[in-house]
């Protein structure tokens, strides 16, 4: 039974690594995300849109780090709760099927670091602003380890993002 669980979490753990022959290979769905992670805004206010986007993100939880405006340049960060129902079942399950009771402590997600950064870029032919937010995770187990670091790829929480930067830039450009 333990020869089936230790097969079990070396499959899934083996799901995530990567050699060093794929550490610089720009993955397939590089464009794609690029696309998800960016929009134009039609307004020549950089400054306008650094504070909306600044404000935005304390509104979502996040607490500013770093503001370059001159260069256009903000990055954020917060913790969240990591907790994944998939590996607690998991585990759930290997004591349910541990025969003999002799349980070692597993580790689990447990919680994250979120961190946002985000880049206004002018136009060519001066025709507004490119915004592009980029969002990374790094994930600590219950041990206390680094179970996981990554660019988060869920296209809900650009557009969510983005959604209310637009109306933030909407609002302001009206004054209201």
């Amino acid at each position: 039974m333990r020869l089936i669980m230790a097969a079990l979490l070396l499959a899934l753990a083996g799901g995530c690594a990567t050699g060093p022959a794929l550490l610089f290979a720009v993955p397939p769905d590089n464009l794609a995300q690029r696309q998800i992670q960016t929009r134009v805004f039609a307004t020549q206010d950089e400054k306008q849109i650094l504070a909306a986007s600044a404000a935005v993100l304390q509104d979502m939880g996040y607490t500013l780090e770093e503001s370059e405006t001159r260069l256009g340049v903000l990055t954020a960060s917060k913790m969240a709760d990591a907790t994944s129902g998939v590996q607690i079942g998991l585990v759930i399950l290997s004591v349910m099927l541990d025969g003999d009771h002799h349980h070692q402590q597993v580790a689990v997600d447990k919680e994250q670091k979120i961190r946002a950064t985000l880049v206004v870029l002018p136009r060519q032919g001066g025709d507004g602003y490119a915004v592009r937010l980029t969002l990374q995770r790094v994930v600590w187990n219950t041990a206390g380890q680094v179970s996981r670091t990554e660019t988060i790829k869920n296209n809900e929480v650009y557009s969510d993002f983005f959604d209310k930067l637009g109306k933030s830039v909407f609002l302001e450009a009206q004054r209201l």
